[in-house]
């Protein structure tokens, strides 16, 4: 097995230090910068860490290409003019504003919207405040889009932005306009507005004094979640490395190494029993590896792209060859951590380093000119005013990356909830997903400016610009087999931009396109969801390339879960089984999985 370049001992970084960089990311680099870094700080917090700049420049696009658009603003009102008509002709055409009215909807709701599926849209007055509103919210999302002249990125900006204040002032989210809160009200005589006071108060005790909730108590880890035994095997200032006790007698040759993303804690592909995809692979007869990152504080604002492929990625492959000698590995890597994995592959293979056996990516992308939702966020503006932000603290606070997420998808997430929990007085129960979902993590000051820059900015990875370890990498000279999955409802790593991948690199690649959203479609056990489906087709090595619709055509249909796929694909490439192999090099003492990285808060 070839293995060129230098290779740290693991032994050495087992007390590493932070290596101090060359230089600090963006310095301040004139007299009396630091007095704007503050005042930016202080403005993010009434901002919500936006930049006020960056939603200035694109309104001003919008607003000055729309007044110069007289056509389309004609083309606008009369559209309008003709919706107004249509939901007076066809109240009429009902008899009045009946129940039967519903049926004759001149606005049709958006695919996935739910703020009116109760039964009570559908008697007057309230299927009228629906369809009002409607009207309203369609004419807006057709005023702030295909206006001549203005920048994609600036017209979803306006657009999301319109979207974000039309959404506060939807009838659903008023309890004297809700059907829904109005029948719970007479039913339970107000006692809903009572139980949701007291949710206010609790909600308000645990953001004030950053308590978990009472439902996430009941789901803790290393008691209900990440119980998998296992041991810590390696620990450096970044990582602990978790290897996973066998449970069958023979084990494949080949151990495996699961990257996780670094804006997410490890436990997500380790929840419970049911669905853990390690327990899956265990089972299987696998040796599985863990990578658990640190949760960084402000002494880690200096940790880099390269802190995090030379302490997180090489010194587990390193630790792991000398527990399972003279093996290639399986590297599988989660959204950002498969992206790292990525980079990380091609730093191996310009040097010739052939220890993986094969490369699995969970939502990964590669390519950056479509990062989803995301892409609202990022701009030169934006990442230069979140820069400033984070250097107070020296990094990214969890909850001003969930705060963002949650914006993307604030009917779902924030206005159904203030309903359900704060009108209607209930509290949903949490499953092991949801209270992962609220387990944030932080993001060091210079690793997340430098992949805001590098990767979503100026796309360098697929460029040929990207540097790891100061050497510019190729994606093409990685020739191990690839295994990527997408997934259908991914608003992070759209399954189009994952699929990209096969642009950029030319070896065997299995593609896998799986129902379900960025994380629900990854933790997708067999059995454990009633219409999961995959489609799957592989591309062999100067095999021609063919679009993400052509592939849709063309791939096989499947039902159930990926997973049994995906472990079939890592048999074919393992050599025969063999016994397990020792937890750890040696018989030092060592912590028990989960560890305590993933405790950190």
């Amino acid at each position: 097995m070839k293995t060129q370049g230098k290779t740290r001992s693991p032994e050495a970084n087992q007390n590493a230090k932070i290596p101090k960089p060359s230089i600090a990311v963006l310095p301040c680099d004139y007299e009396g910068h630091a007095y704007d870094i503050m005042l930016h700080a202080w403005m993010g917090k009434m901002t919500g860490y936006l930049s006020p700049a960056s939603m200035g420049m694109a309104m001003y696009d919008w607003l000055t290409h729309f007044a110069m658009s007289p056509a389309r603003q004609i083309n606008l009102t009369q559209k309008a003019n003709e919706d107004v008509a249509n939901f007076l002709m066809q109240c009429a055409a009902s008899g009045g504003l009946t129940p039967d009215y519903i049926k004759l909807q001149a606005i049709k709701r958006r695919p996935g919207d739910t703020r009116f599926k109760d039964e009570g849209w559908e008697t007057f007055p309230f299927n009228l405040y629906m369809q009002g509103f409607l009207t309203y919210e369609k004419w807006w999302n057709e005023t702030t889009l295909n206006i001549p002249g203005v920048s994609k990125h600036h017209e979803h900006m306006v657009n999301f932005t319109v979207r974000q204040l039309i959404d506060m002032f939807s009838p659903s989210n008023f309890a004297v306009l809700n059907p829904e809160v109005i029948s719970a009200t007479i039913e339970q005589g107000g006692a809903n507005f009572t139980n949701g006071f007291n949710n206010i108060i609790e909600d308000t005790y645990q953001t004030v004094y950053k308590q978990p909730s009472a439902e996430s108590k009941k789901l803790q880890v290393g008691k209900q979640l990440a119980i998998t035994p296992g041991k810590v095997v390696f620990r450096n200032h970044l990582i602990e490395l978790i290897q996973y006790e066998p449970t069958t007698k023979s084990v494949y040759a080949e151990p495996i190494l699961i990257v996780p993303a670094w804006i997410m804690k490890y436990y997500i592909l380790d929840l419970s029993p049911k669905n853990s995809l390690v327990k899956y692979l265990v089972d299987h007869g696998h040796t599985v590896f863990m990578i658990s990152w640190r949760n960084p504080t402000s002494d880690d604002r200096q940790l880099g792209f390269d802190d995090y492929i030379n302490m997180g990625i090489m010194d587990s492959l390193a630790q792991i060859n000398s527990i399972v000698p003279d093996q290639k590995i399986h590297a599988t890597g989660y959204c950002l951590g498969g992206t790292l994995l990525m980079i990380a592959a091609a730093a191996m293979a310009g040097e010739g380093d052939e220890r993986l056996k094969s490369i699995t990516l969970f939502a990964a992308q590669i390519d950056f000119r479509d990062p989803g939702d995301l892409s609202l966020f990022i701009d030169y503006s934006q990442i230069s005013y979140l820069e400033d932000v984070m250097r107070e603290k020296g990094y990214l606070d969890g909850s001003q990356m969930s705060g963002a997420f949650n914006m993307l998808r604030s009917n779902d997430l924030i206005w159904s909830r203030m309903i359900h929990d704060y009108m209607l007085g209930k509290r949903r129960s949490l499953n092991d997903l949801m209270t992962w979902n609220q387990d944030a993590t932080r993001l060091p000051f210079r690793m997340h400016s430098q992949y805001l820059r590098s990767l979503f900015l100026n796309n360098d990875l697929v460029s040929g610009r990207f540097e790891a370890n100061k050497k510019r990498i190729a994606l093409v000279d990685i020739t191990t087999p690839l295994f990527v999955v997408g997934t259908t409802k991914d608003h992070v790593s759209p399954w189009r931009s994952v699929y990209r991948i096969q642009l950029y690199t030319n070896i065997d690649t299995t593609f896998v396109l799986t129902s379900g959203g960025h994380n629900a479609g990854i933790v997708s056990e067999p059995g454990g969801h009633q219409g999961r489906n995959y489609q799957m087709l592989m591309r062999k090595a100067g095999a021609k390339y063919i679009s993400a619709d052509r592939w849709l055509e063309k791939a096989e249909k499947f039902e159930d879960s990926w997973w049994p796929a995906w472990e079939a694909w890592l048999v074919k490439l393992s050599s025969e089984k063999t016994t397990p192999p020792e937890m750890g090099k040696d018989n030092r003492e060592m912590d028990d999985a989960p560890g305590s990285y993933v405790l950190a808060k």
